[in-house]
């Protein structure tokens, strides 16, 4: 698990630069993506979807505000969600793969999903402190999750950070991956 001190930031890259790189990355390599949002409530998908040309990447995704609809529509175990809450690596990690998996269509697997759960506040959910967040990602070559992130500030500071995690690692793992 990392921590991201709320002091660093990675670059002076908007949400929008991020975004629009990977659309292109995803594009170049013939891959597709599927979202799956707490937190960030659409935020990720708008910020995919703000790229001219997305439809091409973007299959959809879902915003899972409730905790019954993480287990209703992504699978999230909930014995995991009982025990540990919704604020933790594991169901952001079952998020990601249940985006995946609602989103893959006519026998064509959607190739990347993001999950995205944590406390945008205003006060603390689950013990949770505002600020904790987790962002799953789940791919060709499995799922892993990232977190915890003490994301500084208020609820929009919190959200556009996480959106910007997100992005940003699904970025290098796409960029990763070799193809042709």
């Amino acid at each position: 698990m990392e921590t991201i001190s709320p002091k660093v930031r990675r670059s002076t890259e908007t949400v929008y630069d991020i975004a629009f790189d990977l659309v292109k990355k995803l594009k170049d390599a013939g891959q597709t993506l599927g979202v799956a949002e707490s937190l960030t409530a659409g935020g990720v998908m708008a910020a995919v979807t703000s790229v001219s040309g997305a439809s091409s990447v973007f299959r959809g995704g879902v915003v899972s505000y409730a905790t019954p609809l993480k287990e209703k529509l992504l699978g999230v175990d909930g014995n995991l969600i009982a025990l540990e809450g919704v604020i933790h690596a594991d169901v952001a990690k079952q998020m990601a793969e249940g985006a995946r998996r609602i989103t893959s269509l006519d026998g064509s697997q959607t190739t990347w999903g993001i999950g995205t759960t944590g406390v945008a506040g205003p006060g603390p959910q689950d013990n949770r402190p505002v600020g904790m967040v987790y962002i799953g990602i789940a791919g060709p070559s499995g799922s892993r999750a990232w977190g915890p992130f003490s994301f500084p500030g208020g609820r929009e500071q919190i959200r556009e950070a996480t959106i910007v995690e997100a992005l940003h690692r699904l970025r290098e793992l796409v960029s990763a991956i070799p193809h042709d």
